[in-house]
């Protein structure tokens, strides 16, 4: 849905930036699903939230919107592929190389 840029002169100055900005993305998104996710009260304004949690739930395995290049490879790949079919680019790039490598187990 979104992207997140780091300049590659900040990068390669600052390495750790990938890394910190990755978990930082990941606490905030996983803080804003405990919340929507509370019983208390609803977060939102859609009354039929709990239903659509559920969907959520059936349908993308609880996480409609995951982060990493892991799980968004085969999209990545296919925007990669349409870009050069469409001549939006002079050759497929490799995935790996469009990233910054972020430990797995971050």
């Amino acid at each position: 849905m979104h992207l997140v840029v780091i300049r590659r002169d900040i990068y390669e100055r600052h390495p750790f930036v990938a890394t910190s900005l990755y978990k930082a993305l990941g606490a905030a998104k996983s803080l804003a699903m405990a919340k929507m996710r509370s019983g208390v009260s609803l977060r939102y304004m859609l009354p039929w939230l709990g239903s659509e949690i559920e969907e959520i739930d059936a349908v993308f395995a609880g996480d409609a919107f995951p982060y990493g290049v892991g799980p968004n490879r085969a999209t990545l790949e296919a925007l990669v592929r349409y870009l050069h079919d469409q001549k939006l680019i002079a050759k497929p790039m490799k995935i790996d190389d469009l990233f910054a490598p972020i430990p797995v187990h971050s």
